[in-house]
């Protein structure tokens, strides 16, 4: 069965949403505002995410930035406003679509499904050395075993692995880690995500072999 995350502080729509998604025989998980999206999206894995631009305590762009960088999962943005640089901010945050209220339930139906279509048919596995993502579902392994990162430790490794081969400098990654965190990230952060992930991803933390440091100019994954 499928399942779907549906964030919406507007109890009678989610409610009213959610009994339509059920009959259509996907499993609905609600959500009224940001920290419980981003909680409960931590604790399972999702095909789809139905996210309204503002909620009690955030938006949903801030929500859809985590959840983008964290997993490839089709997000579609629920708004009242038709306005167009909203749509805009919306896909420049990752998401899929954009459908505006009051929209037809069977709409909404037919943009998941060609979102989820698309999602399944775009899926690429990243791999360097023994460490493979699986971006689809958000999930790290080394030699077949799971092994668990952060949201910065993953967003890092994303890039890492997305640019093999290219010299990234401490501006760049910062830059990648500052759209995720949404705080100023310093040269001591970079350091200690560094660290945190060679530990968990490195033979030997050490010595590593799959992403290097250019000294005095930053990193980078080898080409293997």
């Amino acid at each position: 069965m499928l399942k779907v995350l549906l964030v919406e502080d507007d109890e009678q729509l989610s409610r009213n949403l959610s009994k339509f998604l059920i009959m259509e025989g996907y499993n609905v998980v609600c959500a009224g505002g940001q920290t419980e999206a981003l909680k409960v999206f931590e604790e399972s894995k999702y095909d789809c995410v139905l996210l309204d631009v503002s909620l009690r305590d955030g938006n949903g762009f801030a929500v859809c930035s985590v959840i983008k960088a964290q997993s490839d999962v089709p997000v579609i943005f629920l708004t009242a406003s038709a306005d167009e640089a909203c749509t805009v901010a919306g896909f420049e945050v990752g998401g899929d679509d954009y459908i505006a209220k009051p929209f037809r339930p069977r709409e909404l139906l037919a943009r998941m499904k060609n979102a989820m279509r698309k999602n399944t048919r775009n899926v690429k596995f990243l791999s360097c050395g023994d460490v493979t993502i699986d971006p689809a579902k958000g999930i790290v392994t080394k030699n077949g075993t799971e092994i668990f990162l952060s949201a910065l430790e993953y967003r890092l490794l994303l890039v890492f692995f997305s640019n093999k081969g290219q010299l990234l400098s401490r501006d760049r990654l910062a830059e990648e880690l500052w759209s995720v965190s949404g705080e100023y990230v310093s040269d001591n952060t970079i350091n200690v995500y560094m660290k945190r992930l060679r530990e968990k991803i490195e033979a030997d933390p050490q010595h590593p072999e799959i992403i290097l440091t250019v000294r005095g100019m930053g990193y980078k994954a080898v080409e293997k």
